[in-house]
């Protein structure tokens, strides 16, 4: 750690310091800033050159009097102190404590950009997870070290399914819960306290650390924030062997923050303003999931993003598809129906489903029964279009079953209550209850052993 203080300020714009005549220092290196008032701030180098460094100020450079400001370079990344004493917690985005309780003291400090994992160390992701949700675990299953975000819009109720899932999230082989780390990027105050109010209702919040940058906090350090929570997600996973649950919201937030500092920076903008370098930081965040061999612990990831304007195609929600395996997408049209969650079974995707759900993981018709869901209600999709041009009294009475099937697809399979924590196995169930609509005929996706085993015409909702 350098013991000079540089007082060479040279400008302060956006969150950036300009210094200029300071000494030769590494990218990312840890920067301390003494104000005019004797406050300190927290920064990282983040570029140098011809004696100049450019320096991010995690607290913002408001109020900065440049020729009264104090630089020192401390020769080491940002660190976060780790200890099992981080469970229970509440610190900001660079890991200080915002709920009024001592720093955690520990012994352990390791650099927030964390260490690269050997790809040859890593093993697939396995092992169904049960968030007690049916339109997830049924059709959409998130499995232990996945990456499965959720995309969402304004005014949906993303951050309510976000605190679910940590609630009702476990491996259904086991009665350990998932420890959770939960990262909150530029949320309300309103939010932050649903956010600890419900995990401190259900009696989790002792196995929860949380991140929190708030709206009116500086949006810079929503920079730092995911790295440190990962850096946490990844001390409880490898080195306390627990298998940890990561819950980011909001990305949309973080990304907008990066594009600020590098509109600041001078970056060459790419798409809608965001820098050229958009995807390859997301898949540095979102890379740090996963599983590794001979660990017994896991990370798995569920950033949640709001899709301005409800656009897909937006660059935030169009790279994450990219770098993750699926997506869980809220409908506004469901939610408008007053249907919760208002998932959009249609284009939610779980590319590793079939790793964790059949006959050794959850129950032997499962993958039959999600893809015979699909099926049937692609087609209720098509009558349903049909008899808004036609009239539905003028479908079949073949299309006027399809048509009731969608109709209770929605209100019982997809809906549910907000605490309603359905077992996968009663999930499967009601998905055979909206079977017995059809004739055995109709079925063709799944076995005739299940069909027997399963199916009762007659016995579905009306």
């Amino acid at each position: 750690m350098s013991a000079k203080e540089y007082r060479t300020a040279g400008s302060a714009k956006g969150g950036l310091l300009l210094v200029r005549e300071a000494p030769a220092v590494a990218f990312g290196d840890r920067v301390e800033i003494r104000d005019h008032r004797g406050r300190r701030r927290n920064g990282q180098v983040i570029r140098c050159a011809d004696g100049e460094i450019l320096v991010q100020v995690y607290e913002g450079t408001d109020d900065l009097d440049l020729e009264t400001t104090w630089v020192r370079f401390l020769d080491q990344p940002l660190e976060v102190a780790l200890s099992p004493d981080i469970l229970g917690r509440v610190f900001s985005g660079i890991g200080e404590p915002r709920d009024d309780r001592p720093p955690i003291v520990s012994d352990l400090h390791r650099a927030v950009s964390g260490s690269a994992i050997n790809p040859a160390a890593r093993t697939y992701p396995r092992e169904f997870i049960q968030t007690g949700i049916s339109t997830i675990d049924g059709l959409n299953a998130l499995v232990r070290g996945q990456k499965l975000p959720i995309f969402s819009g304004s005014g949906l109720p993303h951050n309510r399914l976000a605190a679910q899932i940590v609630r009702q999230a476990r491996l259904i082989d086991q009665e350990a819960a998932f420890s959770v780390v939960f990262a909150a990027m530029g949320v309300s105050y309103a939010d932050a306290r649903f956010f600890q109010e419900e995990f401190a209702d259900s009696g989790v919040l002792g196995n929860v650390v949380m991140y929190i940058n708030l709206a009116d906090d500086p949006p810079i350090e929503r920079l730092a924030l995911p790295r440190v929570a990962l850096t946490a997600a990844e001390y409880l996973a490898f080195d306390l062997d627990r298998h940890v649950l990561v819950v980011m919201t909001d990305m949309t937030h973080y990304a907008d923050a990066l594009r600020e500092v590098a509109t600041a920076k001078g970056d060459v903008p790419a798409r809608k303003g965001y820098p050229g370098y958009l995807y390859s930081d997301l898949a540095e965040i979102y890379e740090r999931s996963g599983r590794i061999k001979d660990r017994h612990g896991s990370v798995t990831l569920v950033p949640v993003l709001s899709m301005p304007s409800d656009d897909i195609t937006h660059p935030i929600p169009d790279l994450t598809g990219y770098i993750t395996e699926g997506q869980i997408v809220l409908s506004r049209e469901l939610h408008n129906q007053g249907i919760y969650p208002p998932v959009q079974v249609s284009i939610s995707l779980s590319r590793l489903m079939k790793d964790g759900v059949g006959k050794d993981d959850t129950r032997d018709d499962h993958p039959r029964v999600a893809s015979q869901l699909f099926a049937l209600y692609a087609h209720a999709q098509e009558v349903r279009n049909l008899a808004s041009i036609i009239g539905a009294d003028e479908l079949s009475d073949r299309d006027r079953r399809y048509l009731e099937f969608a109709d209770a697809f929605d209100r019982r399979f997809v809906g549910q209550g907000e605490d309603e924590d359905r077992s996968i196995f009663e999930t499967l169930n009601l998905a055979w209850e909206l079977f017995s609509l059809f004739p055995k005929d109709e079925l063709i996706r799944v076995s005739e052993t299940d069909l027997a085993k399963y199916h009762r015409q007659g016995d579905g909702a009306s």
